[in-house]
């Protein structure tokens, strides 16, 4: 992703790659160059990440999943600091997706087993991915649901039937899948799903300039913000 960035940086004529991090650079002297940081990595680099971000007054362009509840409180409290554009996937096609699934669930309404399923490269380490999780929350909050106790990680054993109030989450992994993600509406007689495959990280990249362009023109100060607020989508 980081080659990515920097290839998607190089090709936008009104942005440019300050600085680059990796393993024992130094985060103080990129950031005294930059005007904003978009960041694909780890979690365990995130609290450093976020704290210097504050420190320097840097807006922040965050696509790293996998984070514990602790670090989204520290995202959250950075940004009534800082503007953050925190998005589990920074595609214009996911984030669509995104849109599509709140509108679906609103019009089918009950009647519908919902599940959702998603694959990736046999790298990733976090499961399920931060795109299938967010699919997941849309889903209950429209559905009145909770998605800590409604949510089902696969299935194994004899687990009864299925419970109307139950959404499935599936994560697949092999080969070197980009990202595909599939939202089923399993009703009596019909099924509905909606599905996005990228085949390419670039579309994740070019979204990241895209946000971190968003955060510059529109001279936001502070506040958490989605790939929904950069596209206008809300």
């Amino acid at each position: 992703m980081g080659q990515a960035v920097s290839t998607a940086a190089g090709e936008d004529a009104d942005t440019r790659i300050a600085a680059g991090i990796d393993l024992g650079d130094s985060l103080e002297d990129a950031l005294e160059k930059t005007d904003a940081v978009i960041d694909f990595t780890l979690p365990t680099f995130t609290n450093e990440l976020v704290e210097g971000c504050v420190a320097t007054n840097k807006a922040l362009i965050m696509g790293t999943t996998g984070h514990e509840d602790s670090q989204l409180e520290l995202i959250r409290q950075a940004s009534t600091q800082i503007p953050i554009v925190h998005a589990p996937n920074f595609s214009v096609g996911v984030n669509t997706l995104f849109w599509l699934t709140q509108k679906a669930t609103e019009i089918l309404g009950s009647g519908f087993d919902l599940e959702v399923i998603e694959m990736h490269h046999r790298h990733k380490k976090d499961s399920p991915s931060g795109t299938a999780r967010r699919l997941a929350e849309i889903l209950a909050e429209v559905k009145g649901l909770s998605y800590e106790d409604d949510c089902r990680h696969g299935r194994f054993g004899d687990v009864g039937a299925r419970t109307d109030a139950e959404i499935g989450v599936h994560a697949l992994r092999g080969g070197d899948v980009v990202g595909d993600h599939t939202v089923v509406y399993a009703g009596e007689g019909e099924r509905v799903e909606l599905t996005h495959k990228a085949s390419s990280r670039m579309t994740f990249a070019m979204g990241a300039v895209r946000a971190a362009k968003w955060i510059q023109e529109s001279g936001k100060k502070d506040g958490l913000y989605d790939m929904q607020d950069v596209l206008g989508l809300r």
